[in-house]
């Protein structure tokens, strides 16, 4: 069989310039990994040690309330959440449901601090989004698993490389949206304020983001969910929480157990998107 004309071109070795890279990143700044790896591993446990403090019964109500206001006052979602809640501590998962807690909470509002002033940018700047766009892209379609490798490489294992991980897989929907709802404010309140004299920080705050509200929260919402579901994945660089006793339960083919984890994590999911929701609404 002929050789095609293409294997005359030389490969082009992207694998070795991105091991290259990611070596040097390691090497040259283990310091910097080591006191973010350090740094965050204590709040993480801390917070999760914070949480673990609070009897179960007492988070249960917390939470019922939230749902019950978040609902309108109806008692589908509230209903729901108390039962959802008292079937995982049921199942002797509650430590576990904590850890994953915490690690949701943390990689949401890593993603949403950096998210949404970088959305800003790209609804400010046409240069910010021509730039921004294409990362967004690859950071929404490269494979979950992906993410895991840098993470191993900076961090080793533990909650600090779940939650990197889960910030690069969870950034996107907040950037997008708070872009999304900028550009969508109309013209006329724009032109309005500038009427009026207001400075571009005054517009911003006190037109543009009240205005942008319900969109970034959607973003926010999905950023949220996608958390999630990343904290899960990094359960098999040492995570803890629910997904790690999904992943023991995948490893030893135990059908009972890892249906009761994943379950866990479908109820956790439920209450967090519905009750977004519902103050998103209001």
């Amino acid at each position: 069989m002929e050789n095609s004309f293409l294997d005359v071109i030389p490969r082009v070795p992207v694998s070795e310039w991105i091991s290259a890279t990611v070596d040097w990143l390691t090497n040259n700044l283990a310091w910097l990994f080591g006191a973010i790896q350090d740094a965050g591993d204590w709040l993480m446990d801390t917070m999760t040690d914070l949480l673990l403090l609070i009897p179960d019964f007492v988070f249960i109500i917390i939470m019922v309330a939230l749902a019950f206001f978040a609902a309108k006052k109806k008692f589908g979602l509230p209903i729901f959440t108390l039962v959802g809640l008292l079937y995982i501590q049921n199942q002797g998962l509650w430590e576990s449901l904590m850890y994953t807690f915490t690690l949701v909470i943390v990689a949401s509002l890593v993603s949403i601090i950096i998210g949404v002033p970088a959305g800003i940018l790209m609804a400010k700047s046409k240069i910010a989004n021509t730039i921004l766009s294409p990362i967004l892209d690859f950071m929404q379609t490269m494979p979950a698993f992906v993410y895991l490798i840098p993470a191993v490489a900076f961090f080793g294992i533990g909650m600090v490389p779940g939650v990197f991980s889960a910030v690069i897989f969870a950034l996107p929907p907040t950037v997008r949206f708070t872009n999304l709802g900028i550009r969508q404010v109309s013209e006329e309140m724009v032109e309005a304020a500038d009427s009026f004299g207001s400075t571009g920080s005054q517009k911003l705050f006190k037109v543009e983001l009240p205005l942008a509200k319900a969109t970034m929260m959607a973003g926010i919402n999905q950023t949220v969910l996608l958390a999630l579901s990343m904290v899960v994945i990094a359960s098999m660089i040492g995570a803890p929480g629910l997904g790690e006793e999904v992943i023991s339960a995948l490893q030893r083919a135990q059908v009972g157990p890892g249906f009761v984890s994943g379950l866990s994590l479908v109820v956790l999911a439920i209450i967090l998107d519905r009750i977004m929701q519902g103050f998103n609404k209001r």
